[in-house]
């Protein structure tokens, strides 16, 4: 049995005007493939950046652990460094920063990821020629210019080489193509093969996940979680949507009136 890795305990959260997150429950062991579904708007990418400690968010209740560390004042950077890694659903683009320079600089941050110069390029190149991705970009200012699926191969090469404890993928496969798709489901199958790390997958779409093993199906409405159950939950929400779930919030909330 894993032990639990990340921990969230009555988390609620949200902008400084609006609330959005309210008394999260949710607990990964490590290793793990949870996924978080929900509709849009439903609060599952709020989770994802309050979990990477991003600062446009304010925590008003409840805590978040990391392997029994309670790092819910901890900012971003503190918790990159201690292992969470977040893909965004749309990467931004970095003017004056090339690719390379900015995946060394990252590695040379991690004592665990520290190497030499020759031995970090033999190995950034072969994640890339596993990814397809053309050498050329490491070159190239990050993720600028970059089409939507260049800059998730991208994440994917950055989740390979950072090897997370907690990798947190928010809508991955959001506006990919076929060929795309194909490339970061790749990848996400390389990083739970090889690297030993939890993930957490962010979706309303189950096409990204039919190629994995699956531990645990949560699904968001509203703000707060309505239903947390096996795999299999994924195939009901399949074939039937969101709806019963928002229907089964709606009267519970009657009855609370």
């Amino acid at each position: 049995m894993s032990h639990q890795l990340l921990t969230i305990s009555g988390l609620s959260a949200g902008t400084e005007d609006k609330p959005i997150l309210h008394g999260i429950d949710l607990t990964i062991g490590a290793g793990e493939t949870h996924v978080l579904m929900g509709p849009n708007g439903a609060g599952k990418s709020t989770l994802g950046h309050v979990i990477m400690g991003d600062p446009a968010y304010h925590v008003t209740d409840g805590t978040i652990a990391l392997a029994g560390e309670d790092i819910t004042d901890k900012g971003p950077d503190k918790r990159s460094l201690a292992g969470i890694f977040l893909s965004y659903q749309a990467p931004v683009e970095v003017p004056g920063v090339p690719l390379y320079s900015f995946l060394r600089t990252i590695c040379q941050m991690r004592p665990e990821l520290k190497t030499t110069a020759r031995t970090f390029r033999r190995r950034v190149g072969e994640i890339a020629e596993r990814l397809d991705i053309d050498q050329g970009f490491l070159t190239r200012e990050l993720n600028v210019g970059f089409s939507g699926g260049e800059r998730k191969k991208i994440e994917m090469l950055q989740l390979l080489l950072l090897r997370p404890r907690l990798a947190i993928l928010d809508e991955t496969d959001s506006g990919l193509d076929v060929d795309a798709l194909s490339v970061v489901s790749r990848g996400i199958e390389t990083y739970r093969a090889e690297c030993d790390g939890a993930l957490l997958m962010i979706t309303h779409n189950t096409r990204i996940l039919e190629r994995l093993t699956v531990d645990r199906t949560h699904v968001m409405v509203h703000g707060r979680m309505v239903a947390d159950g096996p795999a299999e939950l994924i195939d009901d929400i399949d074939a039937h949507g969101f709806s019963h779930f928002e229907d089964a919030l709606a009267q519970k909330a009657e009855a609370q009136q």
